[in-house]
């Protein structure tokens, strides 16, 4: 809590700097207690008792603010929340779409010195997903060219996921949402421009994968 406020307090004086001149103390002091260096000791250096008085009184802050939770306000009173974020479930590999095709047979043996980037998921997956960065625009505009896919290979398949695929005829994956109706199945591209948006799939068409999460590039 008091680290937490200790950052509000750093952006209402407008820098480290500015706040240790006021609270008559060392940035370097506040700069070890935000980086959460060790001391001596080899426990991490926090906001003790003293330095929150300080704090409080160089801010106009009642007795006891350090220790309470508080919103974030800006030079103009624009308020901010944030939350934290979501706990991250491991590290995936950034594969290509032709291992993507192959991945059901490659991935009990795949090196992750292989991968192009290792990348944490957000929520939960199994050991096996793997992550592609969208191509081009069949899929638009839910997702667009250069998004990173996750996809788990371990979720059930159901009619309007959105799936990784390996067609019979076809050494890359495709990915697209999976209709399915009347024992038939379907590839269907969401963009409403694409050419042929949907297509039947035969049975030896495997799936890769589900999609379960999707980061968007900005």
């Amino acid at each position: 809590m008091r680290l937490s406020n200790l950052e509000l307090l750093v952006a209402e004086a407008g820098s480290a700097a500015a706040l240790a001149r006021l609270a008559n103390t060392s940035e370097s002091y506040l700069s070890q207690i935000r980086n959460q260096l060790t001391t001596p000791k080899g426990t991490p250096r926090g906001v003790g008792d003293d330095l929150a008085t300080k704090l409080e009184r160089a801010m106009s802050k009642p007795n006891g603010w350090m220790d309470e939770s508080h919103e974030l306000v800006t030079e103009d009173q624009a308020i901010f929340n944030a939350e934290p974020g979501p706990e991250v479930r491991g590290l995936h590999p950034l594969i290509s779409w032709v291992q993507a095709g192959g991945w059901v047979e490659i991935a009990g043996n795949f090196e992750l010195g292989d991968a192009e980037d290792l990348l944490p998921c957000p929520v939960r997956c199994s050991r096996e997903t793997f992550v592609l960065r969208v191509r081009g625009e069949s899929m638009e505009p839910k997702f667009h060219d250069g998004d990173l896919i996750f996809v788990d290979p371990q979720v059930t398949t159901v009619s309007g996921r959105y799936v990784v695929v390996r067609l019979e005829d076809s050494h890359e994956a495709t990915f697209k949402q999976l209709i399915i109706e009347e024992g038939r199945q379907y590839l269907k591209a969401l963009n409403p421009d694409w050419p042929h948006r949907i297509i039947e799939v035969n049975t030896d068409a495997t799936i890769c994968g589900v999609v379960v999460f999707k980061g968007e590039v900005v």
